[in-house]
């Protein structure tokens, strides 16, 4: 009898082991299962802010992100394939737990497109239709994405109708004050300004750039309309840049005002464009895993959230909490209370200049360094704090990171963003931040350097020099289609970076390609980035080729 109850006994411990290790087996496939959820992205064209570095965040994040062939998007100068782009989401849509899509690659074939087409309207209705008849299983959620037309100042590099180089600053001065028409403002003068305008602009260029825009309008009502419906699980509009008085902002109110009873959580209208995509990914992953992340504000000194960026029609204490709420999250009023410390580095007064301007020098005010100060016991603790620099647009502010940098807190920190517009860049420090718990903490670094190669040390410094002797040379065309002096430009450029990236730790030793994706000086693709173990730091001095007054700091 005793021997039956032994081996009962060893039969027992054997099942709950047994029991146990499969509990744990499936456990750690449930996990694995949820790390590698997998979404449909499709990007509105094929730069790396859009399309490839979204990408990066995700897989690091453990996600699987499935895109369309790069030679199916659209480039700075040819559309997307929009037909071959519907046979490869058709084909797509029942093997993922997300899609999010812009609907500019499916419906014009890209940003530039939008602004340039000449789709006939019946066109863009069925294409419309067709993305409300598309086929997704019920259990995929869909969230898109498109585009208000930007009302810029002026604009070069065949990214408007050709017309836009020589035509736009008028234009843009009659879109501010057709808004301002529309909302009954105007002054007796404005409204002889405008008629002069309509009388005296070139009749076949203001015909064809209201067309276009009244087409996008439609478009929009019926994306919007499609949300309501519950077509998406969320639809964003982005303004493309505006400013509080312009078309885009005219048209952005009169779409608010017929959808104000739709909640945001199913559709909203927000500033700028380019970081639709990751935001949405973001969503995507968090309603995916039943969380909403609380983001705390943490503003420079300054008026901060009164700040209204270039290219933007919204302060920013307006359009933060928006796009924290599009990323689907919440927001807190303590940092204690906070999964995310979104700090946003502000210009002191909320004058944004851009960061090739003179101003842009390398040494903090004493307010930024109170704050960073501020900000260093919190990275101290281990806190996930996201940087938005945006005390300038394009690029990353001089003083303040060299002071980051120089007290050693840049890689403590979860992500940096610092390019193009405000919005942009805040919208991937949100992003990242939320993402930021699922990335371990090399891979954080690997994309930071990429952020800071890109944004600070390209934009700001590389960037204005090149600029610079472009100018003085008389050749200033050459910012916006590179062609035969794109050599003579990497070059450069790779002198610029090098010198600044053996000086700071976060990049000493970085390996790394660049490549100008559009043919331009605006943007750079920075790939392959590894940093080697033997850093280079200080070895700064000994390098050669570099303009002098690129300055060239030490602790």
């Amino acid at each position: 009898m005793n021997r039956f109850r032994f081996a009962f006994k060893w039969i027992s411990i054997f099942n709950f082991i047994l029991f146990t290790a499969l509990g744990f087996v499936l456990s750690e496939a449930a996990a694995l299962a949820k790390e590698k959820s997998a979404f449909i992205f499709i990007p509105m064209d094929n730069r790396p802010v859009c399309f490839s570095y979204p990408v990066k965040v995700m897989e690091a994040a453990g996600y699987k992100i499935y895109t369309p062939p790069e030679k199916l998007l659209a480039t700075r100068t040819t559309p997307a394939d929009t037909e071959k782009l519907w046979k490869w989401l058709e084909s797509r849509a029942e093997k993922v737990d997300a899609a999010v899509i812009s609907t500019d690659a499916l419906i014009y074939g890209g940003l530039v497109a939008s602004r340039t087409h000449s789709l006939p309207v019946a066109e863009l209705e069925r294409r419309v239709n067709r993305l409300k008849d598309l086929h997704m299983d019920k259990n995929i959620r869909f969230y898109g994405f498109s585009t208000l037309m930007r009302t810029p100042r002026e604009s070069y590099g065949n990214v408007e109708p050709a017309y836009y180089s020589h035509v736009g600053p008028a234009i843009y001065r009659y879109s501010q004050l057709s808004d301002k028409s529309d909302l009954h403002a105007e002054t007796l003068l404005e409204d002889f300004e405008v008629g002069a305008f309509e009388r005296n602009l070139a009749k076949a260029h203001l015909k064809d750039w209201l067309d276009r825009r009244n087409k996008n309008m439609d478009v929009n009502r019926e994306l919007a309309m499609l949300a309501r419906m519950g077509r998406f699980d969320y639809f964003a509009i982005g303004k493309d840049d505006n400013a509080p008085l312009s078309h885009t902002h005219m048209e952005a109110r009169k779409i608010s005002f017929s959808n104000a009873d739709v909640s945001d959580e199913t559709f909203q209208i927000l500033p700028g464009v380019d970081q639709l995509g990751l935001l949405l990914l973001t969503r995507a992953a968090n309603e995916l895993s039943h969380q909403a992340p609380k983001v705390y504000q943490m503003y420079v000194e300054g008026v901060g959230p009164k700040t209204i960026p270039q290219y933007s029609d919204l302060p920013l204490g307006t359009s933060i909490p928006e796009q924290i709420i599009a990323a689907g999250g919440k927001i807190v009023y303590s940092p204690d209370a906070a999964d995310v410390v979104l700090a946003i580095n502000t210009p002191a007064n909320g004058t944004m200049y851009d960061s090739t301007s003179l101003s842009n020098q390398y040494f903090a005010s004493p307010a930024n360094k109170r704050y960073i100060a501020n900000l260093g016991k919190m990275l101290d603790r281990g806190v996930n704090v996201s940087l938005a620099d945006v005390a300038f647009s394009n690029g990353g502010d001089n003083g303040f990171m060299n002071e980051m940098s120089l007290r050693g807190y840049t890689d403590k920190l979860s992500a940096y963003n610092g390019w193009n517009t405000a919005d942009n860049t805040i919208g991937f420090a949100i992003s990242q931040g939320m993402l930021a718990p699922k990335i371990a903490k090399d891979k954080q670094l690997m994309l930071m350097r990429e952020r800071i190669i890109d944004d600070w040390y390209y934009q700001s410094n590389a960037r204005r020099l090149i600029t610079d002797e472009l100018e003085k040379e008389k050749k200033a065309a050459y910012k916006y289609t590179l062609n035969e002096m794109a050599p003579r430009v990497k070059k450069e450029a790779l002198a610029v970076i090098n010198r600044l990236a053996v000086n700071y730790d976060i990049t000493a030793g970085t390996q790394y390609k660049l490549d100008f994706p559009w043919n331009r000086l605006f943007e750079v693709d920075i790939t392959n980035v590894k940093q080697s173990r033997d850093k280079l730091r200080n070895k700064s001095r000994s390098a050669k080729g570099l303009l002098p007054d690129v300055p060239v700091y030490s602790k």
